[in-house]
């Protein structure tokens, strides 16, 4: 019985009870004190303690119950357990968003990658486009060079027949000059504007 009231003070805190505990083991210790036998206190005739006791308990269920104090403990565990529920909900939710997120940075990285290695295989073509125009374009520039050099050379090759050419007409022409101012006199010379008025 002093168990269940320990218990009973323990939840409300009861004045009442606290002192019936007390009472109680007070009445315990006389008990130890006591070698022989002894009387229990009887109130009225017929209540001893055990009655007096069970009567307390039955008055302190009666006003627990009267304040609705089961009601409130009940309410309070419905409080408590809502708020663990919500907590757990909310802790649900935010692992969710954990996950989403970690999924959403872990595409990221994948399209990162892939991003990654798309640009550098678009740099490799352009790098290779770019070294074949070059090829290309210094090898049409070297053709280019070599036929305006090669033009040059037959520019100059025909300039120096050309003067060639003209040195040889001069020196021809002086020298058929020289030849002709020996082998003609006076008289070849009238002979031949005669040949040539006959002829007109």
């Amino acid at each position: 019985m002093s168990a269940i009231l320990t218990v009973l003070a323990a939840a409300d805190g009861s004045a009442v009870v606290e002192e019936h505990l007390d009472h109680a083991a007070n009445l315990e210790g006389l008990e130890e004190e006591q070698h022989g036998e002894h009387v229990e206190p009887v109130a009225f005739g017929f209540i001893g303690p055990f009655a007096w006791v069970s009567l307390a308990m039955l008055v302190f269920i009666s006003i627990l119950l009267w304040k609705g104090v089961p009601k409130l403990i009940a309410g309070g565990l419905d409080k408590k357990i809502a708020e663990i529920k919500s907590q757990l909900d909310e802790a649900k939710k935010l692992r969710g968003e954990a996950e989403a997120l970690r999924n959403e940075y872990a595409d990221k990285i994948a399209n990162a990658e892939k991003d990654a290695a798309a640009m550098l295989e678009h740099a490799r073509h352009e790098a290779d486009a770019i070294v074949a125009k070059a090829e290309v374009d210094s090898k049409a520039m070297v053709e280019r060079r070599k036929k305006m050099a090669e033009d040059k050379i037959a520019g100059a090759e025909r300039a120096a027949i050309d003067e060639l050419r003209q040195k040889a007409a001069r020196a021809s022409a002086t020298a058929a000059a020289a030849i002709i101012a020996e082998k003609h006199d006076a008289g070849a010379d009238s002979s031949l504007v005669d040949r040539t008025i006959s002829a007109l």
